[in-house]
């Protein structure tokens, strides 16, 4: 993929010319086929790379300094010292904690870092549930080790990002974001397991089907509270669980069937939570394989009872996203449809016929501005690779 000549001259732009290598990385968003708040129950997530991305470009500096512009913030510059302690930052410059959380978690590993320049452009949604915070924290990372001449394991590069998300943007994520971030692959779907992080590719043929995401324009923000609430709700399944069979170590561990026997055990809101991520896990290995199978009526039929689940048992739906979902299914070719992402907002996706695109669109676009007076954003897109130094 080549360099963005346009990001290049506007880095110059606003740092100068000083001479020095500056180096450009293309970091994607991602979208998850189906598997949804199964990733910090070491479950299975079914995630793409998608066409809509982060660039950054950067440029060493020779003192222990790191500036950052970004397209979203026209006209500011914030500067941190690799020298001094790293601190999140509250108020009109925390879009830079990202950063800094891989700026600190890298020198917390003893990984040397050099000082930068660096300018970040973003054509992914923020609050959209499509991972820009996840694309913003692989960019730098991998903007430091092309300054800094280093290589990393990239497993261990996911955890030091996922690290930085938890610690200096307050999102207790799992780990899926960063790993298809970092490892995603043209043309295909990844199956991750996130106990062991192995993980298998489904091809995807862009000639047969067309991902379309539709941004419902209410920004959703992890880091609130009801993120962890579901977290600690799991965790409390977990616990019961652990009574009756030691060995369980998480609700991936869990069958259905031992679901079943807790009810009135349990409190409903806490069966609840673990009820939709055991099917979910059992839904996202079918979906895996119906896919590799090319039965997408089968596939859809999955994302659908995923989104009715996320809706039902797990709570973490919204109005604007039930009514994008049902309103998609409408459309003739589209075989699935449900919400992505965190929930409470952000984005649906659908899997569609590549001669229902532009119906849906056109169906969705005008439903829902009738609906909710909104005009929503939408992607169609095919998966895409990783993130990359492309110069």
């Amino acid at each position: 993929m080549p360099r963005d000549d346009k990001l290049h001259e506007q880095f110059l732009e606003i740092f100068g010319e000083t001479g020095g290598r500056i180096h450009q990385v293309r970091s994607p968003g991602r979208v998850n086929l189906i598997g949804e708040h199964t990733d910090y129950n070491e479950g299975f997530v079914f995630p793409m790379a998608i066409e809509p991305e982060v660039r950054m470009v950067c440029r060493g500096r020779d003192e222990p300094k790191v500036r950052l512009a970004s397209s979203a913030f026209p006209g500011q510059i914030v500067e941190f010292s690799l020298n001094e302690k790293i601190e999140p930052v509250k108020g009109p410059e925390r879009w830079t904690n990202y950063s800094r959380g891989v700026a600190a978690e890298f020198l917390a590993a003893g990984i040397p870092l050099t000082g930068m320049d660096a300018y970040i452009s973003n054509t992914l949604p923020v609050g959209g549930g499509l991972s820009s915070s996840a694309a913003v924290e692989v960019a730098t990372a991998l903007c430091f080790l092309a300054l800094g001449g280093l290589d990393i394991d990239m497993s261990r590069l996911a955890l030091l990002c996922q690290k930085a998300e938890h610690e200096y943007a307050g999102a207790p994520v799992g780990i899926m974001d960063m790993t298809i971030v970092i490892s995603g692959r043209a043309g295909h779907a990844m199956l991750l397991d996130c106990r062991d992080l192995c993980k298998q590719f489904v091809p995807l043929d862009a000639n047969e089907l067309r991902v379309v995401i539709v941004n419902s324009m209410v920004k959703h923000e992890l880091s609130s509270g009801e993120y962890a609430k579901r977290r600690k709700q799991c965790e409390e399944g977990v616990a019961y669980f652990r009574k009756q069979n030691p060995a369980i170590c998480a609700l991936r561990d869990v069958t259905m069937s031992m679901v079943e026997d807790a009810k009135g055990h349990l409190s409903d809101v806490v069966w609840r939570r673990c009820r939709h991520v055991v099917s979910e896990n059992a839904r996202t290995q079918e979906a895996a394989r119906m896919l590799g199978r090319k039965e997408y009526e089968k596939v859809g039929e999955l994302m659908v009872a995923s989104h009715q689940s996320l809706r039902d048992d797990y709570e973490v739906s919204s109005s604007e996203l039930d009514f994008l979902s049902g309103e998609a299914m409408k459309v003739k070719g589209v075989y699935g449809a449900r919400m992505t992402g965190g929930g409470f907002g952000g984005c649906i996706v659908a899997l569609a016929q590549p001669k229902a695109v532009e119906g849906v669109v056109e169906h969705v676009g005008k439903a829902y501005r009738d609906k909710f007076g909104k005009n929503p954003s939408t992607f169609v897109t095919t998966a895409t690779a990783g993130a990359k130094i492309v110069e």
